[in-house]
């Protein structure tokens, strides 16, 4: 659910100390009903003036939405400061946001005819101006917008001060540098200063520059302004992007990924390690349960031969695994699953999830990490809405955990996660408990966000799911192509994260594999061979999508695939591992 957002621009007068309200409302946005038949002073990512479809007059806006671009139209305007402002726009098309740069913001899924946006803000002490924008999705095609307005009191004008330069973009990367270019300013100016938030990476004369001195494997957010001697514009809308660089994980291409029932055999009996195949690339060892919940204690124990009757030995099973490590293969501990909670809640937890998690690499000689926290591992606190900052105690507490040790374990530590839909694409129309919902929604967002530089691969659970939203505005149901199409789509090409204004940016497609279930009895939502397959070759190829597009765009370095588990594949007579590794190993 989302909220009906409420213009209240005439109530913050009474309820803001030193607040202005207009005494009138204006508009002060230049050609807002693009009726001069041109987009100035508008500066746009694309996008054109059409004479159809027109809310009103003989003219509007399209937005140049294509897989690439979300079609950005933006103007800057001169404002009073302790101001309150309201911004509205008749908008129609599928996924449409209209907003102030690096302030509020507000979007529609869905408007199959002129359906109205409206925000309300105040700017802030000392602001004489701000950048209003419109834009749509990657992919989902023009957008259209008519009858915008910004009404409240003009600011002083500012008369020699350049325009806002045009939208910029990434270009070339090395290990330490990015390429940026963007769209010359209007007026006179004397060169453009390149921001990564307040700090100034670069200034230069003209439209383009590499920003250098960057680290290896990290990434980078910018906005560009121009000056002269009267003035600097407002800045740019971000670009980002990512410096080369990155360690090599040792990692095939396209990898096979399968949890191994470690401590427990759950019906599907024991597979000694070294009885695995050489075909998984990536075992997890499953699982690394916690004493309480709270504790963040975690403790890893061997299945007993009780259970387990064919059980190795802890020599056989170290030797296994330092045999597996020799052929290339990485071994983890996966935390976690089903039955393990595990809420990092206090700052005693988290150290103690450090400590004895890293026990247990050490005891098994082990390459990395898996973080597979389900059930009530995961939530947000009211309030917390903003996946970049979060402030939930067992979200910071988790991130804090993970960056410690993979800073201790260095580059070729391998982590990977494995959450839930819930968690992650769910989080599209639901993030926390915003609207009366279940505060878990989305809550593996801020960590996998804070954790992008250092993931090694995301492979989302597309099983045990309900319907779930993609970004074509449809709902996608488990057990066929069609629903791991548009989940792993989700996470490359990212997605605005409900009524949050905030965008979950994708990751990179080497960090992206598909989780599924080796078999009928092992979770809901199997999907057979051939269409696990399909799904695959449209996001490599572009091929067999049906009706789907591609927001993302293809991907040729997708991961792979993840199965639950080695175990259930075994009982099976390996057909996930039959099935998939030849075809894996066969993609280009």
């Amino acid at each position: 659910m989302k909220k009906k957002i409420v213009v209240v621009a005439a109530l913050l007068a009474g309820l803001l100390a030193g607040v202005m309200a207009p005494a009138h409302a204006d508009n002060i946005l230049a050609n807002a009903g693009f009726e001069s038949g041109s987009l100035s002073p508008w500066t746009c990512d694309g996008g054109s003036v059409v004479t159809s479809p027109a809310r009103t007059g003989g003219h509007a806006l399209a937005g140049g939405v294509s897989a690439g671009s979300t079609g950005q139209c933006a103007q800057t305007v001169s404002v009073k400061a302790n101001t309150a402002y309201t911004l509205s726009a008749w908008v129609r098309g599928s996924y449409v946001y209209l907003g102030v740069t690096g302030g509020a913001s507000t979007w529609t899924p869905s408007a199959a005819d002129f359906t109205k946006l409206s925000v309300a803000f105040t700017t802030g002490a000392g602001q004489t101006s701000v950048q209003i924008f419109l834009h749509g999705w990657y992919g989902n095609g023009a957008y259209y917008a008519d009858d915008v307005a910004l009404d409240g009191p003009g600011g002083e004008p500012q008369p020699g001060v350049p325009g806002v330069p045009g939208a910029p973009k990434a270009g070339a990367v090395t290990d330490g540098s990015i390429a940026l270019q963007w769209g010359a300013s209007s007026g006179t100016v004397t060169g453009y200063r390149v921001y990564e938030g307040a700090t100034v990476r670069a200034t230069v004369t003209g439209t383009g520059t590499t920003v250098s001195g960057l680290a290896a494997c990290s990434s980078h957010t910018f906005t560009v302004a121009a000056y002269n001697d009267v003035g600097e514009s407002a800045k740019t809308g971000p670009v980002s992007a990512r410096t080369s660089g990155c360690t090599d994980t040792g990692l095939p291409r396209h990898a096979l990924v399968g949890y191994l029932h470690a401590s427990f055999a759950n019906g599907s009996g024991y597979v000694r390690m070294a009885d695995v195949p050489d075909a998984w690339d990536i075992i997890d060892l499953a699982f690394g349960e916690p004493t309480s919940v709270t504790s963040g204690d975690i403790r890893f124990t061997r299945c007993p031969a009780s259970e387990c009757a064919n059980v190795e030995s802890d020599e056989e099973f170290v030797a296994a695994i330092r045999a597996k490590q020799a052929q290339g293969k990485k071994v983890l501990i996966s935390i976690g699953g089903q039955n393990g909670q595990v809420q990092l809640t206090t700052a005693a937890a988290r150290d103690a999830f450090v400590r004895s998690v890293s026990a247990i690499i050490d005891r098994y000689g082990l390459d990395g990490l898996d973080v597979d926290f389900e059930g009530h591992s995961l939530y947000l606190n009211a309030g917390d809405t903003d996946f970049r900052n979060p402030t939930t105690p067992v979200i910071v507490n988790l991130i804090s955990a993970l960056r410690s040790l993979k800073a201790k374990y260095g580059a070729k530590f391998v982590l990977t996660m494995a959450p839930e839909t819930f968690f992650v694409q769910v989080g599209h129309q639901f993030y926390g408990g915003a609207g009366g919902g279940d505060n878990r929604t989305g809550a593996y967002l801020p960590v996998i966000d804070a954790m992008r530089d250092d993931l090694t691969v995301l492979h989302v659970q597309d099983y045990n799911s309900g319907p779930v939203m993609g970004l074509d505005g449809q709902y996608h149901t488990m057990g066929g192509a069609d629903f791991h199409i548009a989940m792993t789509d989700m996470v490359k090409a990212g997605f605005p994260v409900a009524n949050t204004g905030r965008t979950f940016p994708g990751l990179r497609p080497d960090q992206i594999g598909i989780g599924l279930p080796a078999a009928v009895s092992a979770g809901n939502g199997h999907t057979p061979p051939a269409q696990v397959q399909q799904a695959v070759n449209c996001l490599v190829k572009g091929q067999g999508c049906g009706s789907y597009t591609l927001r993302g765009g293809t991907s040729p370095d997708l991961r792979g695939l993840m199965t639950w588990s080695i175990n259930w594949d075994r009982y099976y007579g390996w057909e996930f591992m039959n099935s998939h590794e030849p075809f894996l190993n066969g993609l280009p």
